[in-house]
């Protein structure tokens, strides 16, 4: 009986383990990791066998970074990547989160890149930066019919008495830097998580303005029907280069050079431009 339990506990136990499911990736990456799925051609390519997987953190920032229909992780910004990615054949899973926390993630190593990032030295000392992929412009953004009031500068705008929305660790240049860590100026900027705070501070009047990217800006006043209340200004901070930046405590500088190779050929390939004309920028 002894020998005849033991093998009745090793066939339960077999058929334990046969009838369980197969375990589940993370909600936030599921959708990101199937976009990758075309890397098993890998023999053909003469790629690795092995690929590399790599955790994107994202911010909801359309059209550059968001969640679309299906749940899909998508934006100009993901699909570039995913594109560089399969030509590394490395897989990408997603993890969202504000840019506060995007930036603490890829201090820690615990994200390994996050997209739309501009360079600075304070970054510099925690992050690797791609070569730039993109440029953006920062507008400032009034309420509707307050754009005929002239600004020629932001310090003119704030030297007016006029308080003006930023979203927290977001990078607008050296010029606002120096505006907000300026005692006669900081009390008239105010920090948000996130942009759409900012457009609800200006409905209510609790600013005059914000600064957004500009596409960012008019996708999400056209999404949420916010036109009618606000308008662009016609003030804009010129255009500057954007980097994907990657964390030096959890990716080495070659991937960031295996990365950029990449680039250049999604780029020389016209997939990039693909990309780029879908969004019609």
């Amino acid at each position: 009986m002894k020998y005849l339990s033991r093998v009745c506990i090793l066939m339960f136990t077999t058929l334990l383990f046969a009838c369980s499911p197969p375990s589940q990736p993370n909600a936030d990456t599921a959708t990101a990791s199937s976009a990758d799925s075309a890397s098993t051609n890998t023999a053909e390519s003469g790629r690795s066998a092995q690929p590399c997987s790599l955790t994107m953190g994202f911010d909801a920032w359309e059209p550059y970074q968001y969640i679309g229909v299906g749940n899909v992780v998508t934006g100009l910004d993901v699909e570039i990547v995913r594109a560089v990615a399969h030509e590394m054949n490395c897989l990408i899973q997603t993890q969202q989160a504000t840019w506060v926390e995007l930036l603490q993630g890829v201090r820690s190593g615990n994200i390994d890149l996050v997209l739309g990032a501009s360079f600075t030295e304070d970054r510099d000392a925690f992050a690797h930066f791609s070569d730039p992929y993109r440029e953006e412009q920062f507008v400032l953004y009034v309420r509707q019919g307050e754009g005929r009031k002239r600004y020629d500068s932001i310090e003119e705008f704030v030297s007016a008495g006029n308080t003006l929305g930023i979203v927290n660790e977001y990078y607008y240049g050296d010029d606002i830097r120096a505006l907000t860590t300026n005692s006669e100026f900081a009390d008239q900027f105010m920090g948000a998580v996130i942009s759409e705070l900012n457009m609800a501070r200006l409905i209510d009047e609790d600013i005059d303005g914000f600064l957004e990217d500009h596409f960012v800006g008019a996708s999400i006043l056209r999404r949420k029907g916010l036109d009618a209340y606000i308008e662009p200004h016609g003030l804009n901070l010129g255009s500057s280069p954007v980097y994907v930046m990657f964390s030096k405590a959890s990716v080495s500088w070659e991937t960031v050079s295996a990365f950029n190779q990449a680039l250049a050929r999604v780029k020389t390939s016209g997939r990039y431009q693909e990309i780029v004309d879908k969004y019609d920028l």
